[in-house]
């Protein structure tokens, strides 16, 4: 018997890469859709899709990710990563579904020291990160058994992101300044997808919070040096530089490392290193 699965946010990054990796799946069937599809903000849009489709999981991968803009568009953001998210939640209760939702390591400050566990207090300090707080917090006050998926980082051949942002800029220009005093774990998207798919296909349901991102801890700064290093771009200068010298809107966490070990030991399951997933990932780039 056919399993259906919803993939919400298709469009973006780890909704493309679910794209690819349910192609391993055969007995998984995907309902892909994006804004234009289904809006998630529209409770009867919502309950009219999931009346006709009666998906057996949901991977909510929308999201309002501009976390700058996002504090000039409040009203937005909280539409979309929070009350969504509960239309979402009431919709697969009603229809009986798994819901897996994917967020932030911005729901912690950023000022920890050691990696961050799940049951570490929240306290985000952007419009981003608090509305994608609110989302986690009304999907698990309606729907007791989903499992909620941290991340950080997130880069992939897909969309805009980091690590296209500093190939096209070391392509372009002499020298860049990186910031050196952010320290996080990149996470690839293709490996959070597979990661995704292990919660779906385990031989059981285990619903909570969980953190995934790839293995390893570095700077902003020496990301750029990786992802340089590895493109073969040797043109451009990158420098290190402080966050109060590259002042942003929305504050962002010093520290986003995120401690996997409970993904890992729930699901049997190992995570790649960092190095490893941009290498790769660089080369699917550079080979499009």
């Amino acid at each position: 018997m056919q399993t259906t699965i919803l993939i919400t946010g298709a469009n973006g990054q780890l909704g493309n890469e679910l794209r690819i990796a349910l192609q391993a799946y055969p007995s998984l069937s995907p309902i892909f859709t994006d804004v234009n599809d289904m809006d998630i903000t529209s409770p009867d849009e919502v309950d009219a899709f999931f009346n006709q489709h009666h998906p057996h999981f949901v991977v909510n991968c929308a999201a309002f990710t501009a976390v700058d803009a996002a504090e000039d568009q409040p009203d937005l953001c909280r539409r979309i990563n929070a009350e969504a998210v509960e239309i979402l939640a009431k919709a697969a209760k009603r229809y009986q579904a798994k819901m897996i939702h994917v967020s932030t390591d911005y729901a912690f400050s950023g000022d920890a020291c050691e990696p961050y566990t799940e049951d570490i207090p929240t306290s985000p300090r952007s419009v981003y990160g608090s509305t994608k707080l609110e989302g986690e917090q009304r999907l698990q006050a309606c729907l007791s058994d989903a499992v909620i998926i941290r991340t950080a980082w997130l880069y992939s051949p897909f969309g805009k992101n980091f690590v296209k942002t500093m190939l096209a800029l070391g392509r372009t220009k002499d020298s860049l300044k990186v910031i050196f005093d952010q320290i996080g774990s990149p996470t690839y998207a293709k490996d959070l997808a597979e990661g995704i798919l292990t919660v779906v296909t385990a031989p059981q349901w285990h619903a909570g919070i969980y953190h995934f991102s790839n293995e390893g801890v570095i700077s902003w700064y020496d990301f750029t040096k990786a992802i340089h290093r590895l493109a073969g771009i040797t043109t451009c200068e990158v420098m290190p530089c402080t966050t109060n010298e590259y002042p942003t809107k929305a504050a962002r966490p010093h520290y986003s490392v995120l401690n996997k070990a409970k993904f890992k030991s729930t699901f049997h399951t190992t995570i790649p290193y960092w190095e490893d997933s941009l290498k790769e990932c660089i080369q699917r780039i550079e080979n499009n």
